[in-house]
């Protein structure tokens, strides 16, 4: 009898440290997501570790950039002023009159001959650096982005989403605006969303084939595209 009850003892006693056996060895064990958290961490930490060591270039700082030689040639009022009128009514679709935004732009500065044609919306940043000769037209959404002068001769045509402008960023050093004019003299047609950047004279008669971006300036009776801009052909016959 007592040969019994001690080989029950010794079996609940070895089942007790089996199963404190078993939970040691549970909670010694790493769990899967304990494990992909690590796995995690140590990548993470590596792919910090290489993204600042890669990262050794040059940065400008944006916030010491200055205006460069942009010089403003209206006060602040009336910039303002003309920033409400471009938007409700230069820039407005539902106001198809050319005459409106011609007297709108003369008003406030801008130099425009007769018979130009703006019956679509389109964007002036200063109409007091805008000059126009005779018989020119514009298409929708043409942008003026004119820091400086654009002078744009006779019969020419500025088409749909054309982008002019006479401003960029001294990129070399500290990002200050750098300002020059544009010259596009007569006869010129500027076709559909071309860049045309600050500094440039468009020659006589040329033209420029949509999607280019003009990046210097270009010989009279030409046909040139691309981008960068390069010769095409010659626009009229020999």
């Amino acid at each position: 009898m007592l040969r019994t009850i001690d080989e029950h003892c010794v079996q609940d006693q070895v089942a007790t440290d089996q199963a404190t056996t078993s939970r040691r060895a549970h909670h010694s064990a790493p769990r899967a997501d304990e494990g992909a958290a690590r796995f995690d961490s140590t990548k993470n930490t590596n792919s910090s570790n290489s993204s600042n060591t890669g990262n050794t270039g040059k940065v400008i700082d944006l916030s010491l950039a200055g205006k460069g030689n942009y010089v403003a040639k209206r006060g602040a009022l009336t910039e303002i002023v003309w920033f409400f009128i471009e938007a409700a009514i230069i820039n407005n679709k539902f106001i198809p009159v050319s005459a409106v935004r011609v007297w709108l732009l003369r008003r406030f500065g801008a130099r425009i001959g007769s018979g130009c044609r703006m019956p679509h919306p389109i964007r002036v940043k200063a109409p007091w650096n805008l000059e126009v000769g005779d018989n020119c037209w514009f298409g929708v959404n043409a942008w003026i982005y004119n820091q400086a002068l654009i002078r744009i001769g006779s019969n020419v045509c500025i088409s749909q989403d054309a982008f002019l402008t006479t401003g960029s960023h001294d990129l070399a050093t500290n990002m200050d605006l750098r300002v020059a004019p544009i010259v596009i003299e007569d006869g010129v047609w500027i076709t559909s969303k071309c860049v045309v950047q600050m500094g440039v004279t468009i020659g006589r008669s040329t033209v420029v084939t949509p999607l280019s971006v003009v990046h210097r300036s270009l010989d009279a009776e030409g046909v040139y595209g691309g981008n960068p801009v390069r010769f095409i052909r010659k626009r009229f016959a020999a």
